[in-house]
Formats: C-alpha cells, sequence, structure tokens
C-alpha cells in the first residue's frame, strides 16, 4: 500500500514539475541529481572501500531482496529510505557509493553519496569506528564539485548543485556508539548540553553547505533511539518495550534540531530546508507493528551477533534469516526493513514536497 501512495505521488509530482527539457520535453527528475552526507541509514556502500571500517554490510544475508539478491553495502535486505526517495523524485538509477569505482563520468549526474556507516554529527564518533568523518564528508563534496565541472562545465554544474536535493541523516552513532558507554563523554555533557554540541555542528554543517551551493536540504530527526532492538536488548533491563530514558533524549535532540532548522530557514532567505520526521512513523511501528500489516517489532529479521557491535548487525557467522522479511520493522538491531522503510519515506512526503516545488 506504500509503494502503491510513493508511485501516485511521484506521478502527481512529475505533473506539477515546472522543469523542463530540451524541446519542451517534461524532464523525468524532479530534481536534476540527489546528494547525500550520513551514516549507516543511507550508506549505500562507501565503508566497502574503508579496510578499517567497523561496520559493514557487505556480507549475506544484507541486500537479500535488493534488485541484485547480493549485498551492497546497504544495512537493509533491500532499498533504503534514499533509494525509494530517488526514485519517487523519477531516477532510474541511484548515485553510486562516492568511494566506488562508479562515481565517475556520467554517473556523477545522479548526485553522490558520501554516507558512511558509524559517521555522525561528531567527528570523534566517527572516528572511533574508522568511518568517514561529516567533516571528511564535505571535502568529498568539494572534490565531486570539481569533478562535475569538468564534467558539464562550472556555468551547468553550478546549475545542478543549486537545484539538487541534499539529504543529510546521522546522529544515532553519537549516542549508541559513544556518549551511552563513554563514560568520559558523559561526563564532559548532560544529555542536554550533548545535544546542543550536535546541533550546533549540523548547524555549521548547513551554513557550509549553503555557501557551497546547497538550496534545498533535508534532514532527518533523531529516531526513537529507545525502540530500536539492539537498545531493548543493551538498555532495557529485560523489558520488551520501548526504553523511555533514550527516547526522551532522541526527543530533547529533535526540539533543539527543530529550533536550528527555524533559525537557519531565517537566516537564508533562498534556503529550503525541512526535517524529515523518523522519529513519529517508526515509534508508531515499534509499539504497534500490526496497524501497518507488520508482525513483528521486537525480534529482528536476521540473527544478530551477541557481542560488543555485532549486536548492531546480522551475525556473519550464522547468518540466520528470517521466511519473509516484509514481516519486521526491523532488519538488524537497528535498521529498519525495506517494507518498513516504505513506511518511512512515505511519512516523510509532506516535508519532501515543500522542498522540490
Amino acid at each position: 500500500m506504500a509503494q502503491l501512495r510513493l508511485t501516485l505521488l511521484a506521478v502527481s509530482l512529475l505533473i506539477l514539475s515546472p522543469a523542463m527539457g530540451g524541446g519542451g520535453t517534461v524532464q523525468a527528475q524532479i530534481v536534476p541529481a540527489v546528494i547525500s552526507f550520513g551514516d549507516s541509514t543511507i550508506d549505500v556502500g562507501n565503508n566497502n572501500y574503508l579496510p578499517g571500517a567497523v561496520f559493514k554490510a557487505n556480507y549475506v544475508p544484507y541486500g537479500v531482496n535488493f534488485g541484485s539478491h547480493k549485498p551492497t553495502g546497504r544495512f537493509s535486505d533491500g532499498k533504503i529510505v534514499t533509494d525509494i526517495t530517488a526514485e519517487t523524485l523519477g531516477f532510474e538509477s541511484y548515485a553510486p557509493p562516492y568511494l566506488s569505482p562508479q562515481a565517475s563520468g556520467k554517473n556523477l549526474l545522479l548526485g553522490a553519496n558520501f554516507a558512511s556507516a558509524a559517521s555522525s554529527y561528531y567527528d570523534d564518533t566517527a572516528a572511533m569506528y574508522d568511518a568517514i568523518t561529516l567533516t571528511q564528508q564535505v571535502k568529498y563534496y568539494k572534490e565531486y564539485q570539481s569533478k562535475l565541472a569538468a564534467l558539464v562545465g562550472r556555468k551547468n554544474a553550478s546549475a545542478i548543485l543549486s537545484d539538487a536535493l541534499y539529504i543529510v541523516s546521522t546522529g544515532t552513532g553519537d549516542f549508541l556508539q559513544n556518549y551511552y558507554h563513554n563514560a568520559s563523554l558523559s561526563r564532559r555533557y548532560d544529555v542536554n548540553s550533548y545535544c546542543d554540541l550536535l546541533v550546533g555542528i549540523f548547524s555549521s554543517f548547513t551554513n557550509e553547505l549553503y555557501k557551497m551551493g546547497a538550496r534545498r536540504i533535508g534532514v532527518t530527526s533523531m529516531p526513537p533511539l529507545g525502540c530500536l532492538p539492539a537498545s531493548i536488548r543493551l538498555y532495557g533491563n529485560g523489558g520488551r518495550g520501548c526504553v523511555a530514558r533514550l527516547n526522551g533524549d532522541a526527543e530533547t535532540f529533535n526540539k533543539k534540531l527543530n529550533t536550528t532548522v527555524e533559525a537557519l530557514a531565517r537566516k537564508h532567505s533562498h534556503l529550503k530546508i525541512a526535517i524529515f520526521d523518523i522519529f513519529t512513523p517508526l515509534r508508531d511501528l515499534s509499539e504497534s507493528p500490526a496497524s501497518q500489516g507488520f508482525k513483528e517489532a521486537r525480534k529482528t529479521c536476521c540473527q544478530t551477533g551477541t557481542r560488543k557491535t555485532r549486536v548492531y548487525l546480522c551475525n556473519p557467522v550464522t547468518a540466520g534469516l528470517c521466511r519473509k522479511a516484509s514481516d519486521f520493522v526491523y532488519f538488524d538491531g537497528v535498521h529498519p526493513s525495506e517494507a518498513a522503510n516504505l513506511v518511512i519515506a512515505e511519512s516523510t512526503m509532506s516535508a519532501g514536497i515543500s522542498l522540490v516545488t
């Protein structure tokens, strides 16, 4: 059902889109490119090219329901939210991971994906897991700008970059993979001041993107940290319900993010910026999976590991897998299934429309 509604949205947007191609024909794509920054929620395989990266999705059962039925580096059984977004916007293929050999030539016209599993707002978090820091992702973006200009000319590149959709999805690791088990960090910052630190980084990051030509930026909210299966397992004290304290931390961050986004919109009159609220739909799915046709929100589709970082991901040794991934809200300990990603993508439609129309 979610897929049908997204398809209808795509048709509606194509009809409404003012973009015109040569000869007066309507372009198939509503925006010229999609450019992504962030963590494992939108990593399409960059970590596969980082020898030291702790988190990778380059093994079965990841990708079992993707087009090739093989692992690509996406942390799900199939499509992630940015894949669904690109399809809704009229793209027939996705921007490849920026570190891959495929990120060259005409593929650069699709956009760029710099996301890296375990990356976060706070560079120290990413460094702990040998991920691409947000600072480095911006450096890669500058490099991408030069490559695009060499391909189509500086004027055309500038037009593509100003009309492109920019997606920022990160921050979960700042809590789950750093703050909650880093005694030094949690002594230095209480949750309120830590959230101030993170949204301050986001604000600076957005200001820099704006200076570099970005004009349409969508940022995801913090998910319901306490509802993720790995969080319940680690911090739930044996219970099966969402961990209220962790969800409260996510809500604290989200309130500050809302205020920051409003301030950025006031500061930059030519900037379209919106929050993709993933907290609400994922919390609702986690607490009432049957309402959207799911059967399970506490167990994961794949069998996860039992020690250290493996509690978050599918166990590469056992590779145990459920019979039907679409019955499960979560594919692994922190990442939704493709079916859940479809529901999340649908729930963020209104924010997306505000950016592209």
